[in-house]
């Protein structure tokens, strides 16, 4: 069938849209944003992506594909921090809140994912309040995003330690010295800081107490994929997970697909 001046979607014949210049490097892992969809590029640079849309079956677990993505943002290095989440949380009463942290692990079995920061900012006490959270990876160069939505425990003091001494020297000696989400009456104030800590350490940091890992146990996990004229793909994978001493236990997934 030949489409004319039209794009091909599916079948259905739509009019063109408006074309946006399309990165080389993104070619291989993101359909053209044009009406046609060429399933023929190459995977050069990002062979771990997956191309196309979502199978037509669903897979029964949804995390192996999202690590799949994870990996392939990473390793494509076309965004700055592929590792960014927005995270959003509530304090008792239902307020939200929002902000960017990085995901540090993603452990498809069991199924979780791991963000460190301090336990007295303020994300640290709504999460102690509302044990729950909601986050959004978007990869916009690709055309991925992932939502999980799902309660939160702290991780094991051994993971916090093993990932915070990994941290650049710098970075622990920050943990230190910030009092994280508390006024600040001027930035010297917080440079002092920082050279009290220094010269308190030297180059043997400890982790503060106050610092730490959080585990997102996702019992939402929805994966999207763009399409052109916004018909986008998309699917939704729900489970029960409940908290269980200092971790959760997680039933079986079940999946569906949303209109975008």
């Amino acid at each position: 069938m030949s489409c004319g001046i039209y794009g091909c979607l599916g079948g259905v014949l739509l009019p063109d849209g408006p074309r946006r210049p399309q990165a080389t490097q993104t070619l291989a892992i993101h359909p053209p944003r044009s009406g046609i969809i060429d399933r023929s590029l190459p995977t050069t640079g990002a062979a771990m992506l997956s191309k196309g849309f979502l199978p037509s079956s669903l897979p029964e677990d949804p995390m192996p594909l999202f690590e799949e993505w994870f990996s392939g943002v990473r390793k494509a290095k076309a965004q700055p921090n592929p590792d960014s989440m927005a995270l959003a949380t509530a304090t008792a009463d239902g307020r939200p809140s929002v902000r960017v942290v990085l995901c540090k692990k993603l452990i498809t079995s069991p199924g979780y994912v791991v963000f460190f920061t301090n336990y007295d900012s303020r994300k640290g006490g709504e999460l102690d309040a509302n044990p729950r959270a909601a986050a959004v990876l978007h990869w916009d160069a690709f055309g991925r995003q992932v939502r999980l939505e799902g309660p939160i425990v702290r991780s094991p003091a051994a993971e916090s330690d093993e990932y915070f001494a990994s941290r650049a020297l710098d970075s622990r000696i920050g943990a230190w010295a910030s009092l994280q989400s508390q006024p600040l009456d001027s930035r010297k104030t917080l440079l002092k800081r920082v050279a009290a800590e220094a010269a308190r350490f030297g180059t043997h940091v400890p982790r503060p107490p106050h610092w730490g890992g959080y585990r997102l146990w996702p019992e939402t996990v929805e994966l999207w994929i763009e399409g052109p004229f916004r018909v986008h793909d998309r699917a939704r994978w729900t489970r029960t997970v409940e908290p269980q001493g200092d971790g959760c236990a997680a039933g079986h997934w079940s999946a569906g697909r949303l209109f975008p």
